[in-house]
């Protein structure tokens, strides 16, 4: 029986999962910030390619999480990623 994208996903995520589950909370928070910062503070397109590694993350963790989550975190969620996408997009492309 052939799995649904969905399933062939959650599968390959478990073991990053789990890596990132034994990371403690503080140092995942000082990479984002500092993945966060690089992308603010940063030339373009490098502050671009940082919001989008941030946003390819962001959007890892909605897909996975996405039917456990309720409409308003579900809403929530695209937000902040919407936004990232943005924010990177503008950082890229060349005024």
């Amino acid at each position: 029986m052939a799995l649904s994208f969905r399933s062939r996903l959650e599968h390959a995520s478990v073991p990053w999962v789990e890596r990132l589950n034994a990371v403690p909370r503080p140092v995942a928070l000082v990479v984002l910030v500092a993945l966060l910062a690089v992308g603010i503070l940063t030339p373009r397109p490098w502050g671009g390619i940082a919001f989008l590694v941030v946003s390819a993350f962001v959007g890892w963790l909605l897909f996975l999480t996405w039917q456990r989550l309720t409409l308003p975190e579900r809403l929530m969620r695209v937000a902040v990623l919407v936004l990232a996408v943005a924010v990177a997009i503008v950082r890229i492309v060349p005024a």
